[in-house]
């Protein structure tokens, strides 16, 4: 079982819109389309709370509540629990699922993802999950730097977090000037 897919689909929810069906829907890579098909209106109420469950967890593992985070997984394990099995169509294609035949698709994506975080939680520490730094953006990832040290989602938002910072500094810097008083822009002969 590829451990890291399955905390990533935990990121993908957090991360996901979840306005309408529709929505939902659109939180299913094509691999997973089996589930883009059979979701229903029903899963979408518990996709939501999940969703706001799963943001605690990172949030709580941002702030080094790692007890609050362990809490929380526990009780996400207890609501969504693994039970694993083997399909497969023929014997060239046996992999493992994390729910019994027949579960519903919140069922089966959440036992995976909160699951594959909590493998993830024991593997590498609470403190590897994220929320990002751009206050703009609020999205969550999974630190993977190798010293611990991400603080935004993605490229785009350090970038955009970071030309915002520099400019705010230039314009600081020019009000300074500005303000100084007259004869301290003068040169001394």
């Amino acid at each position: 079982m590829n451990f890291d897919a399955y905390a990533r689909t935990g990121v993908d929810l957090v991360n996901a819109r979840l306005d309408d069906l529709d929505a939902l829907r659109a939180l299913f890579p094509d691999e997973n389309a089996w589930m883009r098909d059979e979701v229903a209106e029903r899963d979408l109420a518990i996709f939501r709370r999940a969703q706001k469950r799963l943001r605690d967890v990172f949030e709580y593992g941002t702030s080094g509540r790692d007890a609050q985070a362990v809490a929380e997984l526990n009780a996400l394990l207890e609501a969504f629990p693994v039970q694993p099995r083997i399909s497969g169509h023929d014997s060239s294609d046996w992999h493992m699922h994390v729910t019994s035949r027949g579960a519903s698709v919140s069922a089966e994506y959440l036992a995976g993802a909160v699951w594959g975080l909590s493998v993830w939680l024991c593997e590498y520490g609470s403190a590897r999950f994220g929320v990002c730094a751009d206050e703009r953006c609020g999205n969550v990832y999974l630190d993977t730097s190798s010293n611990c040290c991400r603080r935004f989602c993605s490229e785009r938002c350090a970038t955009r977090s970071h030309v915002a910072a520099h400019r705010a500094r230039k314009r600081a810097a020019i009000g300074e000037q500005l303000s100084a008083p007259a004869d301290s822009l003068t040169p001394v002969s």
